[in-house]
């Protein structure tokens, strides 16, 4: 690769995000001009144009990883659902025998990163805007919205592929002075899983005094940072549960609370609601939200199909509000080795088929249910039940009591996988706890036979490859074992 350090201009009509563009398209090239070319620190001028960069990362949430992939990766990966759709590159991801390859991981890298950039941009530039309009209360408040988002996608990368690149700088330009820190950004090695949650909670702790409280669901306020840095401490190598309590403590203060009834959390007619933390909205905004043809439908066979074991787990339980809510039935033109032609399960809920789906990036249970979790770490078994018993009475069923961490945990698993299930949370979920081996090596089908691919999971495949054309594109980047 010819690296040349006279001054060039790289000119990035649109945004740079190692992994979208080939980074050599840009680097492996003769400089465009022999003059020095002034590159400045204000490449946004006005107020509008920052604006513009705020829009930008809402109507992020429009993609594809947040229509269709975020919820697959989550729940088909798991005992939730089954792949259900027919691509090729999907029953890789559900059967556990994912390839370096595979078009579905390089695509989710290529979001991730983009987003990312994103929100780079503003929390590089935003402050040199010169406008006036431009107030330093909302410049601040960008950055902390910003931050939160850029937290949000860290998240995700380090939970699917470990260590990942850190890139913190949205490149516009390169001199000869800075060429050793835009080579850095654009060509990336891998950071450690540790270094990956530093930056992401410093993002967020960061973000949390220039946030608002809870008023705006479809944009980051003070609780969905809170709620993200519960998460993050529930999840990082070594959790700090104390945090999450801390952090659940100061959540359950902004106004939150469960609706009465949990159908309304999905039915369309109750968007932004009291249990809504961020959502992402296609009821009136900006995103036409296109996925839930992916999930619901007899025109063709739907991804995320129920799977007999959360039908089952429903049964059990007697818990026919979140069944209802979850999975419908309807006859179809197909069976498979799972369910009848006759009585085929669909997620549901998902089901505004105009277009203008909400879906939920954050809600209130969910964090009800994590806090129960870290309690049981910390040995209040009597909190922790209190929590689960708050959302299965919501659901009609009775309480529950906690014996000890083993069954404390299983408890709030089962709770979250009748609670969350189609939201994207399962597989996750299972990794946190360090219950993904034992359940899903388990999976089952309607007649209780285990599943011919479960023996395919393996702890090194519960972390994805990272993308061969990645690879191909960075010499810096490694390979996770087992690929």
């Amino acid at each position: 690769m010819k690296l040349n350090k006279t001054i060039f201009y790289l000119f990035l009509g649109t945004s740079l995000a190692f992994g979208t563009t080939s980074c050599s398209d840009y680097l492996d090239t003769e400089p465009i001009t022999d003059r020095a070319v002034e590159l400045s620190d204000t490449p946004y001028k006005t107020a509008q144009e920052a604006e513009d960069l705020m829009n930008a990362i809402y109507n992020g949430l429009g993609n594809e990883y947040w229509q269709l992939d975020y919820f697959f990766n989550g729940d088909a990966q798991s005992d939730v659902a089954y792949v259900g759709g027919d691509n090729p590159q999907n029953i890789q991801q559900a059967e556990y025998r994912i390839m370096a390859t595979n078009s579905n991981v390089n695509r989710d890298w290529n979001y991730l990163y983009g987003l990312i950039n994103d929100c780079n941009k503003i929390l590089n530039y935003v402050d040199n805007v010169p406008d006036p309009a431009l107030t330093a209360s909302r410049k601040a408040q960008m950055k902390a919205e910003a931050a939160t988002m850029r937290a949000l996608y860290y998240f995700h990368a380090v939970q699917l592929w470990g260590d990942v690149p850190l890139v913190t700088k949205a490149v516009i330009g390169v001199t000869s002075e800075t060429f050793d820190e835009v080579y850095a950004q654009v060509y990336p090695a891998r950071k450690p899983v540790n270094e990956v949650y530093a930056l992401i909670l410093s993002d967020l702790e960061g973000a949390l005094p220039a946030l608002s409280g809870n008023a705006d669901k479809y944009k980051v306020t003070k609780g969905a940072a809170l709620a993200l840095l519960a998460q993050v401490h529930a999840t990082k190598p070594t959790p700090d549960y104390a945090k999450v309590v801390q952090y659940t403590d100061q959540l359950m203060g902004q106004g939150y609370s469960l609706l009465p009834n949990y159908d309304h959390l999905f039915d369309g007619n109750h968007t932004a609601n009291a249990e809504s933390i961020f959502e992402i909205n296609g009821n009136g905004g900006s995103i036409w939200w296109w996925g839930v043809f992916m999930f619901t439908g007899d025109d063709w066979k739907k991804f995320n199909t129920p799977s007999n074991d959360l039908v089952k787990a429903f049964n059990d339980e007697g818990d026919n509000v979140r069944k209802t809510s979850s999975v419908k039935f309807q006859a179809v033109g197909w069976a498979d080795s799972y369910w009848p032609s006759s009585n085929y399960p669909f997620a549901w809920k998902q089901r505004d088929t105009t277009g203008n789906q909400n879906v939920y990036i954050l809600r209130y249970a969910d964090m009800l249910l994590l806090r129960a979790e870290a309690k049981v770490r910390l040995g209040d078994y009597t909190g922790a039940a209190d929590l689960v018993n708050q959302v299965r009475n919501r659901a009609g069923l009775g309480n529950i009591t906690i014996s000890g961490v083993e069954d404390g945990i299983n408890k709030v698993l089962h709770e979250r996988k009748l609670e969350l299930a189609f939201e994207g949370q399962r597989w996750f979920d299972l990794k946190r706890t360090g219950k993904a081996l034992e359940i899903l090596k388990n999976r089952k089908d309607g007649n209780g036979n285990i599943l011919s691919f479960a023996g395919n999971l393996t702890q090194q495949r519960l972390l994805w490859p990272i993308p061969q054309s990645q690879i191909d594109n960075n010499p810096n980047l490694t390979q996770n074992p087992g690929y």
